[in-house]
């Protein structure tokens, strides 16, 4: 696939797994007011295992097996069911559209620390964009607010673990195949959750609850699919700026569900990020057709 054509479908695809995160991480809110922290994340990752089981074992058999690297693909297993429980217990306690906010400053992280270590090339105009999306995203946070407590603490243990996810699947997607990589983070994810388990469970009578539990599973397991197939056509540079789009879905459907209306502050915030997004879309594009 060529170069800007493997770049304009890195976009896409991570659209549409922010889409699916944001849809995901509003459903988890609304389970968890009645179902145990540990009991979501169980039936969450038990799920999307068995999704990606049923879904990529038909095609690619025992090669899924096969890794380099089984101790990375441990590490971005271990830091996506953690980077998941801190989740769950953040959007519990918080808006949704506050929370992808904070967990925005990933992607500056990431794109730092990939830029460092991993030496993969970074455009000016991405330094850029992804200094408009930040700015966008502390018109949401608001950080001179002080409404913030202790449980700010949840999501920044969420970003903490979400950098070690984002920078082992670059890291992986260099030698691995995507379906390899997802189907061992669904496995390690679920036999953590299922270790956890015992200190979580519930009975659950709603069928409506369980109804959501298994769309959490899978719309979990096409997000990150999706994710994985971003970074294999794109270095973690091009890919992680666009993930900003999750805060204007999160904040969207967090309104649709919850009433989590954002103020002037954060409208202008979103506009920010989606503004970035789409600037440096239009310059790959126009690159690809000049």
């Amino acid at each position: 696939m060529p170069l800007r054509k493997a770049s304009l479908a890195a976009i896409a695809l991570t659209m549409a797994a922010t889409c699916l995160f944001a849809i995901m991480d509003t459903t988890t809110k609304y389970v968890v007011q009645t179902v145990p922290v540990l009991m979501a994340l169980w039936a969450r990752y038990f799920l999307q295992a068995l999704v990606s089981s049923l879904w990529l074992w038909p095609t690619h058999g025992r090669a899924l097996l096969r890794t380099r690297r089984p101790w990375l693909q441990a590490l971005r297993g271990l830091s996506l069911v953690a980077s998941t429980l801190f989740a769950i217990l953040s959007v519990r306690f918080m808006p949704v559209g506050e929370f992808v906010a904070i967990v925005m400053l990933v992607p500056v992280i990431v794109t730092l620390i990939s830029a460092t270590l991993f030496r993969e090339r970074v455009r000016p105009t991405q330094w850029l964009f992804l200094l408009v999306g930040f700015a966008g995203v502390m018109l949401i946070i608001e950080p001179a607010q002080p409404r913030f407590g202790w449980n700010t603490l949840f999501p920044l243990a969420c970003v903490v673990a979400s950098v070690a996810y984002q920078l082992s699947s670059s890291h992986l997607s260099r030698t691995e195949p995507a379906s390899t990589v997802h189907f061992w983070s669904m496995c390690i994810g679920a036999i953590a959750a299922s270790l956890l388990l015992p200190w979580g469970w519930s009975t659950v009578d709603s069928g409506f609850m369980w109804m959501l539990m298994v769309a959490m599973g899978a719309m979990g397991a096409v997000s990150h699919f999706l994710l994985a197939l971003a970074y294999q056509r794109a270095p973690a540079t091009e890919v992680v700026p666009y993930m900003y789009s999750q805060v204007g879905f999160a904040v969207l459907f967090g309104w649709i569900v919850f009433g989590e209306l954002p103020g002037t502050l954060a409208g202008a915030g979103i506009v920010l990020i989606i503004l970035s997004g789409l600037v440096n879309a239009w310059q790959l594009r126009r690159r690809q057709h000049p």
